[in-house]
């Protein structure tokens, strides 16, 4: 899998260095609060392991399963829920954990979604942030990194479900998706 990668953008320790310091300010701002951490899956799931353990605050943890991807390098356009929360999130703050917010699309489909069955509120955080990709005008309450228009895997981050064991996050080799 290595040799797919063009260049690391974000180590290890970077990741888990800002890691920490959302989940502190995550700690601060739910303080006395209900915080329910929602992962969207499959890429959320080792940002919201790390996060979910460095933070302070009891929280408890769902999933939900949405895609506009599926297996390309594009999304469609159409969001499908795959799976839906088993935790009632009325009267809780949902925090929805992505890997990385792109276009838009999966976000604002889930986030009205979640405000519609009662929860107290309902706030984004994800790993990455690429603006430069953005279909539908959201933004993050919580942002790791900003980065810019680049095939990344790893660290959760997939292409046709490979490379998200990377403990980094690098940039994969146009070759490889391009085919």
């Amino acid at each position: 899998m290595e040799h797919d990668i063009q260049q690391i953008v974000y180590t290890a320790d970077e990741i888990s260095q800002r890691v920490k310091e959302l989940a502190a300010q995550i700690s601060r701002d739910y303080a006395g609060k209900p915080l329910l951490l929602v992962g969207v899956l499959r890429g959320a799931v080792v940002f919201l392991s790390d996060l979910m353990r460095q933070i302070t605050i009891p929280c408890q943890i769902d999933f939900l399963s949405a895609s506009s991807y599926g297996f390309s390098a594009v999304s469609s356009g159409c969001v499908t829920i795959k799976t839906n929360l088993s935790e009632d999130p009325a009267g809780k703050d949902l925090l929805i954990v992505e890997d990385i917010l792109d276009t838009g699309i999966t976000l604002s489909h889930i986030q009205p979604m979640l405000e519609e069955k009662g929860a107290n509120s309902v706030k984004l955080a994800a790993l990455l942030d690429k603006p430069s990709r953005r279909k539908i005008p959201i933004s993050l309450d919580y942002c790791g990194f900003v980065t810019s228009d680049r095939f990344l895997v790893g660290y959760g981050l997939d292409y046709a479900e490979k490379y998200r064991n990377l403990p980094y996050i690098g940039i994969l080799k146009p070759e490889i998706y391009q085919k």
